[in-house]
């Protein structure tokens, strides 16, 4: 138990709040025969509030997605929008805007609301726009789910929460 309070009170200390900011994403759609199903996941896309714009790209099951100026971005959201129309997120890269904010593996850093933990990263400084490819399931094939979860020990990476907290895990 005291191992477990001290691992806790490290992950505080090392969890920042990034000055960071979405500006788009690109969105890998799998189940995708034909362009009436892009058109109908592009749709409902569409109707998130925080989303300006959608891009398909039908060759590569693909959706540009940008994000509005200072409105929050909820990921949970872009999935479910993607699996209420019937299909699965095969890859999800978010792009920040990052400033001066310096990672490590299992680095973390808050943003609006949610928690970002960073895995198989070396030790860098982001700096401007950066994509990060998000690795949680419902966001990527569940091979690459396992992958990733024979990695990490952190029990985060399968629950998804932390302290109470949304938590995604992302890889650049």
């Amino acid at each position: 138990m005291k191992t477990f309070k001290i691992l806790l009170a490290l992950l505080a200390i090392s969890t920042q709040f990034a000055k960071a900011q979405f500006v788009k994403a690109d969105l890998q759609v799998s189940g995708l025969t034909c362009s009436m199903c892009s058109k109908a996941t592009e749709k409902s896309l569409r109707t998130l509030t925080f989303v300006s714009d959608v891009k398909p790209d039908l060759n590569r099951n693909l959706f540009v997605i940008t994000f509005k100026k200072d409105t929050q971005v909820n990921l949970d959201a872009i999935s479910k929008k993607v699996t209420d129309a019937g299909f699965a997120v095969n890859k999800l890269t978010a792009s920040f805007n990052f400033d001066n904010l310096k990672i490590n593996n299992n680095y973390h850093f808050n943003y609006a609301g949610n928690v970002y933990h960073f895995l198989n990263v070396k030790d860098e400084t982001l700096n401007g726009v950066m994509p990060v490819t998000v690795i949680d399931k419902g966001f990527v094939p569940t091979s690459t789910y396992k992958k990733y979860a024979a990695q990490t020990t952190y029990s985060c990476y399968k629950s998804g929460m932390m302290d109470g907290q949304k938590v995604y895990h992302v890889t650049i």
